[in-house]
């Protein structure tokens, strides 16, 4: 099954209680967010208050995107604060295979994500490991920036890869994903597309996600 998951990073957080639900009932299948450090990245988000405060508001899968440095010293707080899907850089991990084995053991799915400078190879040892790979389509940091093309031979590499494996993990892709780009990552085999200003910059949620579910389907 093919899911939407709007980034709440777009999101206005004036009445971010009110958007989350919102989306909700336009029909997304999942939230993604991302967390920022100030340092991985040159931005700062939010922390596991502001997980715990998204939980509160919604019954839908919480997607955790970690931009941060050492991980694994934080993955716990997150899933504590109601994380159902935590993943995190390879860039950032100086053991990802045990990063991903810490989060699978405290019950949710493990993603590892690869910049857009990072090749697929890189994750060859993990894939067996992994729930889902997100492949960035955009620098990580901040939000709005245009699609790079590149992702999309990632992601058909790691379509190709799963067949060949036998493996099942989901491929997803996060950065400038609207209706025009959301078509193109499906045909190159994505799972879950992540969208921030494609759908809070873009409302009514209603019509945007028919559209984009359109386009997947």
């Amino acid at each position: 099954m093919k899911k939407i998951a709007p980034s709440i990073l777009s999101a206005d957080f004036s009445r971010l209680g009110e958007e989350v639900k919102a989306v909700e009932l336009a029909g997304a299948d999942l939230l993604h967010l991302d967390v920022m450090d100030g340092h991985f990245v040159p931005n700062i988000t939010m922390g596991p208050i502001m997980v715990a405060a998204v939980r509160r508001v919604t019954k839908l899968p919480l997607d955790t995107h970690l931009m941060i440095e050492h991980p694994e010293k934080y993955v716990e707080a997150f899933i504590q604060a109601g994380s159902d899907m935590v993943s995190v850089h390879q860039e950032a991990c100086g053991d990802l295979a045990v990063v991903l084995k810490q989060i699978k053991k405290l019950g949710v799915k493990a993603g590892a994500v690869i910049n857009p400078a990072t090749p697929v190879k890189t994750l060859l040892t993990v894939l067996d490991l992994v729930d889902y790979v997100l492949v960035m389509t955009v620098n990580p940091g901040f939000g709005g920036q245009e699609f790079i093309r590149s992702g999309l031979v990632k992601v058909q590499e790691l379509v190709k890869l799963r067949r060949q494996n036998k493996l099942a993990f989901e491929i997803e892709v996060d950065g400038g994903i609207n209706l025009s780009t959301l078509a193109e990552a499906h045909a190159a085999g994505a799972d879950i597309f992540v969208t921030g200003s494609g759908i809070f910059k873009c409302p009514p949620y209603v019509q945007t996600l028919q559209q984009m579910r359109t386009r997947i389907e």
